[in-house]
């Protein structure tokens, strides 16, 4: 009788996990038309993240985290899974802090990104357990033009990628089992892949391969010509790619090596996985020499969709300075072959409008980098000034978000962020233009301190929108074939959304809105607008 007691309670145990997994369907990146959206448990979702430092995801450091979520008003925490934590010794594993972390993010009500820190660490791989280190001459780095050993791995080596597969597949079999709730909705693989020091590497069985036929996958017209190359139906690297030979074929190497860990890991846990980018100049086009080559830099990137199919899309890490760069680089990740998504931008106040922007291109999320040491001293003036800006954002955002995901998927949002030099912007709305004006006092006329205002418009029908902004004005005037007719206001509504619903505070008028149309100030405001003519 106990026996059969415990095979039922076993079963119920079994079915319960069944259960809860058929209702928290797996979180999935959707693509309609060249537009993306991320879904978790089945519902449009936005990542409002932060991501901790390097050395943050030990037990004793979790309580600041924490507190940092919790400042931010996050959503989703981005951190790291060492491989040399859970594989400390050879074939022994060790998921504790992952049973941690998950354990501590559901009582937080928060959902998680892990970081699988692993061949891969900005170049290096300092992550490998210390008996791979032990044993440079079965897991050796790349060499460069003289034969002197880089500080970087090798992507050519089997007994690398093997070891790399089986701690990878380990780490998503234990979470298929321990996480149906669905708490963590994401991976990234490795962390911003490639190589400093030497453009590619330069080993003999790297050469070997070098001098060799380029992979049929790659000579295919439509890449070639995506990538401005000559149409070259075969050849060697060098025949092929010219002067960028030696960069592209480090990056289809270090691609495909990070494919094949994301298909096996897939195969046993198919969470969405994203590459990082350690980003080049995207104005120039420089040399790779001047930054982590092979990497999924924008150049190479229909490399990398080739190489590495099992990747769910590429992601840049925002650390570039000015606005014409960063708007650059979300316009060359925001693919119709990829989702646009921001997994670390520097901690910085000015980074924050960008989030708009990619909430605006149907981006799937954002995430300030290093959250963590603002715990340490939050009241900090220094502190406060860095993280509020986002703080408040993702508060505002946190109400509408299933909202602003949905309506970011089908296009119906327009972002504008304050350049350096802090010039009117206008947008075309079809019977309306707007022109957001930078600045406080009536119609602007004080100008930001720095240039951090934005606004997002979204266009709910012809003559209603919902406004999102702060730092700014936002005027309308009639465009297309009613331009030049008188118009108003027929009400502008100042209020927040609840359980997607738009629920008024006040309605504006006056100086509100008479000065060169709504004004917004420090703190992000949700209006919802009607405009008529007359």
């Amino acid at each position: 009788m106990k026996t059969v007691m415990i095979c039922v309670a076993l079963l119920l145990a079994q079915l319960n996990i069944f259960a809860q997994s058929n209702n928290n369907p797996l979180p999935n990146v959707i693509n309609k038309n060249g537009r993306h959206q991320l879904l978790v448990d089945g519902k449009p979702f936005l990542i409002l993240g932060g991501q901790a430092h390097n050395s943050s995801a030990w037990p004793g450091m979790l309580p600041n985290v924490w507190a940092a979520i919790k400042q931010l008003h996050a959503n989703t925490l981005e951190i790291p899974v060492y491989w040399e934590q859970i594989e400390a010794q050879q074939g022994k594993f060790d998921f504790s802090v992952v049973d941690t972390l998950l354990t501590q993010a559901r009582a937080r009500h928060v959902r998680l990104v892990l970081l699988w820190f692993a061949t891969w660490k900005n170049g290096s791989n300092h992550y490998m357990p210390q008996w791979m280190k032990l044993e440079a001459g079965k897991y050796p780095n790349i060499q460069n033009r003289d034969g002197k050993q880089i500080d970087s791995p090798s992507p050519h080596i089997e007994a690398t990628l093997n070891a790399d597969i089986n701690a990878f597949t380990k780490l998503m079999a234990y979470l298929k089992k321990a996480d149906p709730q669905r708490t963590v909705i994401m991976v990234q693989v490795e962390n911003e892949p490639g190589s400093w020091d030497t453009v590619r590497d330069y080993s003999p069985i790297a050469q070997k391969l070098f001098e060799g036929q380029v992979p049929p996958e790659l000579l295919k017209p439509e890449l070639l010509k995506a990538m401005n190359v000559n149409v070259v139906t075969n050849g060697s690297w060098q025949t092929v790619f010219g002067d960028r030979a030696d960069e592209y074929f480090q990056a289809w190497s270090i691609a495909r090596f990070i494919g094949k860990v994301a298909a096996a890991g897939k195969a046993v846990y198919p969470l969405p996985m994203y590459v990082n980018a350690a980003l080049r100049d995207p104005l120039t086009n420089p040399k790779a020499s001047s930054y982590e080559s092979g990497g999924p830099t924008d150049n190479v990137i229909p490399i990398w969709k080739v190489a590495a199919p099992a990747i769910d899309l590429l992601a840049p890490d925002i650390y570039l300075s000015g606005s014409e760069k960063v708007l650059k680089v979300l316009d060359l990740y925001d693919r119709p072959d990829n989702a646009l998504f921001v997994p670390e931008a520097g901690f910085n106040k000015e980074n924050a409008k960008y989030l708009y922007n990619v909430i605006a291109r149907g981006g799937i999320g954002f995430s300030p980098f290093g959250i963590d040491r603002n715990a340490e001293d939050p009241e900090s003036a220094e502190n406060k000034d860095r993280y509020v800006p986002y703080a408040t954002s993702y508060a505002l955002i946190k109400t509408m978000m299933p909202q602003l995901a949905q309506w970011g998927f089908e296009g119906k949002i327009k972002a504008v962020v304050e350049h350096e030099d802090q010039a009117d912007q206008t947008v075309d709305l079809g019977q309306w233009k707007v022109t957001v004006i930078f600045g406080s006092g009536r119609g602007g006329s004080t100008k930001n301190t720095a240039p951090n205002g934005k606004a997002m418009i979204v266009k709910l029908s012809e003559n209603k929108f919902v406004l999102i902004g702060t730092n700014c004005h936002i005027a309308f005037a009639p465009a297309g074939k009613q331009a030049n007719q008188a118009w108003q206001y027929l009400k502008v509504e100042e209020g927040r959304y609840q359980n997607g619903i738009f629920k008024p505070l006040r309605i504006l008028n006056g100086d509100e809105t008479d000065w060169k149309g709504p004004n917004f100030g420090e703190l992000p405001t949700v209006l919802q607008c009607t405009v008529i003519t007359r």
